[in-house]
């Protein structure tokens, strides 16, 4: 059975436009039909204190048979292909594919959180969030648009 899944875009390393870009075309090869929907990319600064350039952000949608654990590993597989290399917590990085929703499930295992521990937080997640789904409603009943205020709309710049 098919599951609507969102997945955040992150990169700020090698030409970041060109990492989500190619992150796209892999995830259509496990997207049903090939169809993914992607919201617009936005520019924010990066969290955490370690020194780096700003990141491109974005969300992705689409429809999958695949199970919360084998889409992960294929989310990495993706992130690994595109040199991602896990070295320092909310480091830079040429590419992080992050699963933010499967469905309405809700997921606790020692490898993934679903949804996404900072979903509820983070600007470069909520807004493009609305922008491909703005009726969207989180699996603990809080609409999404809720969650979003003008300061997270000021720290985002579309590009």
């Amino acid at each position: 059975m098919s599951t609507t899944v969102y997945v955040a875009l992150g990169a700020n390393l090698n030409d970041p436009v060109q990492q989500l870009e190619d992150a796209v075309l892999a995830l259509r090869t496990i997207a049903e039909n090939n169809a993914v929907t992607i919201s617009p990319l936005y520019r924010s600064v990066p969290m955490g204190d370690v020194e780096q350039p700003d990141y491109v952000n974005g969300v992705a949608s689409f429809n999958t048979n695949l199970t919360p654990m084998a889409l992960l590993e294929a989310l990495q597989h993706i992130e690994n292909t595109q040199g991602r290399v896990r070295e320092v917590r909310w480091g830079p990085r040429t590419l992080d594919l992050d699963l933010l929703l499967y469905g309405q499930e809700c997921i606790d295992t020692p490898r993934l959180t679903v949804p996404h521990y900072g979903i509820k937080q983070r600007s470069f997640v909520l807004i493009p969030l609305a922008d491909i789904n703005p009726q969207l409603i989180l699996p603990c009943n809080t609409e999404l648009t809720h969650l979003i205020t003008s300061e997270m709309r000021a720290e985002l710049v579309q590009l």
